[in-house]
């Protein structure tokens, strides 16, 4: 199947991922913390059936002395608990043009967890990282088969961001066990980094001595105009705000019907590279904008809320737009720049709203 093919319709491939995995309901955005069943999830290859009382978790390669925790082991370690946004890398690929044939994300791949578990960077200098240790390679349970390889899911890191206070191994979210499409028994969380980063169903980590050439980190995860291209990693979240639609939906379409009245417009924003400083919305398609009023924010690495109150001018049709803008400079493009596999894809979110007459504007 071409990764560059292109087609209106969706694809029989594209259905077969899309029953197995699904978004988060925009209206879902009203929540500090995503509920559970609502936070959006994707499985590369079959969920793993773990028994937890003889599951173990290695951390070996270079290093020091080779360690070996049960999950016992690890829930009597310092607990730490942080709310952390979680994006997928794939977001907003269904609305590339020409469209990369993979899971047909709109706008939806998103939630906040609150993650529970324990810093990795006391268990990497206990096992002790030895020198000319560049990466660190996260090994799931989750086996299948990509670019023609039977493989693990696999994901590496390099040394100075595998230690940074922030990157956790996960056993919980708020005081329940992970569920199992999570990752139980644990998974790696890293806060600010695409959800490709955040291995699932955790069984080895292990210092390398030279960058890891898996496919998920030489093929899969990079940006690429071709085939032939070598590529750059995906890493870090681009800044992204999302609205909650106002109005009500038509079923088929989910086209947005809203009465002439004030509207209080709300959704959240975020950004791997720099804290949330501004969202702007516009009801005229981004001719022009408005600042919103932000809100609070959980931690450093959760989205940040923030609302706008809008009243339309009268009937008739708008399209409302929102922007973030980072603390780095980074603000969301208009347009999409389109790349091979669809990575990366933070233009602006654009709601058509019908507005009829009827009520007090």
């Amino acid at each position: 199947m071409s990764k560059l093919e292109a087609s209106a319709s969706i694809t029989p491939e594209e259905l077969a991922l899309a029953t197995r995995n699904h978004g988060m309901p925009l209206e879902a955005l009203t929540y500090d913390v995503t509920p559970v069943g609502l936070h959006y999830l994707l499985i590369h290859y079959d969920i793993p059936v773990v028994d937890p009382t003889s599951w173990r978790l290695t951390i070996g390669g270079s290093v020091r002395r080779e360690l070996e925790l049960s999950l016992d082991d690890l829930r009597a370690r310092r607990s730490v608990r942080q709310p952390v946004t979680m994006e997928c890398a794939g977001n907003g690929r269904g609305r590339l043009s020409p469209r990369p044939v993979s899971q047909p994300w709109l706008n939806e791949a998103v939630g906040t967890a609150e993650w529970t578990g324990t810093p990795l960077r006391p268990l990497l200098e206990e096992a002790g990282i030895r020198q000319g240790a560049v990466e660190v390679l996260f090994s799931g349970l989750d086996r299948g088969v990509e670019g023609g390889v039977e493989q693990q899911y696999e994901r590496s890191l390099p040394v100075d961001e595998a230690l940074q206070d922030e990157v956790m191994l996960a056993y919980a979210i708020g005081d329940e066990p992970l569920p199992p499409q999570h990752g139980f028994p644990l998974r790696l969380v890293v806060p600010g980094w695409y959800g490709m980063t955040n291995v699932k169903w955790l069984e080895r980590v292990t210092l390398l001595d030279q960058p890891f050439e898996g496919y998920q980190n030489t093929w899969s995860y990079n940006f690429r105009q071709t085939p032939e291209d070598a590529g750059e990693r995906v890493t870090r979240m681009e800044p992204r705000a999302l609205m909650v639609p106002p109005g009500i939906p038509i079923f088929a379409t989910r086209e947005r019907h809203a009465e002439l009245a004030r509207h209080r417009v709300s959704g959240r924003a975020w950004s791997g590279r720099g804290t949330i400083e501004r969202v702007e919305v516009s009801d005229d398609g981004g001719a022009t904008w408005q600042d919103s009023q932000l809100g609070e924010q959980a931690s450093r690495w959760s989205w940040r809320a923030w609302d706008w109150e809008w009243t339309p001018s009268g009937p008739g049709d708008y399209e409302l737009c929102c922007r973030a803008t980072d603390s780095a400079g980074n603000t969301q493009p208009l347009e999409a720049s389109w790349n091979l596999h669809g990575f990366a894809n933070n233009q602006v979110q654009r709601v058509a709203v019908t507005v009829t007459g009827g009520g007090e504007a």
